[in-house]
């Protein structure tokens, strides 16, 4: 790849860091995209060996791109995005694949793809860590950031996801109960006062 090209891939890719999520950090300011993508391909290495029939490398670089076409769209919370948002954001991502070099153009298209069928243990595990990423984030943030419906999507979220392994199903209970925690505690200093 020449360096001009590099240089545009990266000025989007930047656009993450500046895209927030609805989602605020531990120290309370509103997470961004390149966190949320940082955080889930951090937590794929850290899964390899729990799925040894899977290509992690894969995982991983599924997980670095799969909120690029929020670059272009903004990121819209899961309970907001209609499927309008989702068509808008996957054909300006789709667009923007089309103009990149080869290979990059062919390879990214084709790991979209997988992405989006989730037939493969690679894509379903993106897909279930993705989600699992957004919860223990909420749980990490002050219960003040979250808005009402997130005390019960919190409890249930990304649980379609994580069926298809015991591992996550277990890494899903933990992270449940984690919320359930933060939420009786939360409730007990409103008693108390």
């Amino acid at each position: 790849m020449n360096a001009t090209d590099l240089i545009n891939i990266l000025h989007i890719a930047e656009k993450l860091k500046d895209t927030t999520r609805h989602s605020y950090t531990s120290g309370g300011r509103h997470e961004s995209v390149a966190d949320h993508t940082f955080r889930t391909a951090l937590m794929a290495y850290f899964v390899k060996d729990e799925f040894p029939e899977a290509d992690i490398d894969k995982v991983i670089k599924m997980c670095l791109i799969h909120d690029i076409g929020e670059a272009f769209t903004g990121d819209i919370p899961a309970f907001k995005k209609t499927t309008s948002d989702e068509e808008s954001e996957k054909r300006q991502l789709f667009e923007w694949i089309g103009n990149l070099p080869a290979p990059y153009c062919d390879e990214l298209a084709t790991l979209f793809e997988e992405m989006i069928e989730r037939k493969t243990i690679e894509a379903k595990l993106f897909k279930a860590l993705d989600g699992l990423e957004a919860v223990i984030q909420h749980n990490e943030a002050d219960l003040s950031t979250w808005s009402n419906n997130e005390y019960e999507l919190n409890l249930t979220y990304a649980e379609d996801r994580v069926c298809f392994s015991p591992y996550l199903k277990d890494l899903r209970k933990i992270i449940k109960d984690e919320s359930l925690k933060k939420i009786k505690i939360s409730e007990r200093r409103s008693n108390d006062e």
